[in-house]
């Protein structure tokens, strides 16, 4: 089990640790930008906004392209970025293993499908649903209280597993109502947010990121998924 979630996470995360430089740091650099007052958001009419925007989006553009090579400590942190998503991956596929030994002593088969199912379920749970509370979010964004996010983001992900877990391996009826009232749960109470939204990116920016943060998660769950499934149906085999 061990050995199977090592090599799954680590191929993860190597294929997160890429995606994540070809997608999604140069808009956390661009949102780090906005952040320390490197650029700034235009302001004024619609009138003026597109001469204001050119100008905005060459700064931002020159801002991304330089800000590896103007910072000495890029390499570490990419380094950083590769070793800890390698980490949190590696987490991931415990789980996932885990939860295919729950699976089997309940009699339900492994393999590299029902791996991918259960990648896309992690995605769901972790990613997903809590998005639909707490957005991923760029760098310097005002947000409610870390505390009070981290026990609503805990509580969506148990929720939402624990949800999809009784809809694939349930067996009676009131299954059903039960796991669609745990996925709405959450969402009903509501995640804690702030009085007034703010902030010093265009919220085009925030958008981008989240989209890409999601995008993202969802191919690497899935190949996390695979994988995992795939060792584990070979070691059951050989």
């Amino acid at each position: 089990m061990l050995t199977g979630a090592l090599f799954a996470g680590c191929a993860a995360g190597l294929i997160a640790a890429l995606l994540h430089f070809a997608f999604v740091q140069e808009v956390i650099l661009l949102g780090e930008g906005y952040e320390t007052g490197e650029l700034t958001h235009f302001s004024g009419s619609a009138l003026e906004a597109p001469a204001d925007h050119a100008h905005e989006a060459g700064a931002a553009d020159d801002h991304v392209q330089g800000a590896e090579a103007a910072d000495p400590s890029a390499l570490t942190r990419n380094g950083l970025t590769v070793l800890f998503t390698i980490l949190i991956y590696v987490s991931y596929a415990g789980l996932l293993v885990a939860g295919f030994g729950l699976a089997e002593t309940l009699g339900k088969r492994v393999g590299a499908v029902e791996g991918l199912l259960w990648g896309i379920a992690g995605f769901v749970s972790f990613q997903l649903a809590p998005a639909l509370g707490l957005p991923p979010e760029l760098p310097g964004t005002v947000a409610a209280d870390l505390g009070d996010r981290q026990v609503w983001w805990w509580g969506a992900v148990a929720l939402t597993g624990t949800a999809l877990a009784l809809l694939a391996y349930g067996h009676h009826a009131w299954k059903y109502p039960l796991a669609v009232g745990m996925l709405a749960l959450p969402h009903i109470i509501g995640a804690p947010t702030i009085d007034e939204y703010y902030g010093v990116a265009p919220p085009e920016v925030g958008a981008m990121f989240s989209a890409r943060v999601l995008g993202v998660g969802l191919a690497v769950w899935a190949v996390l998924g695979w994988v995992a499934g795939q060792l584990w149906e070979r070691s059951r085999t050989a």
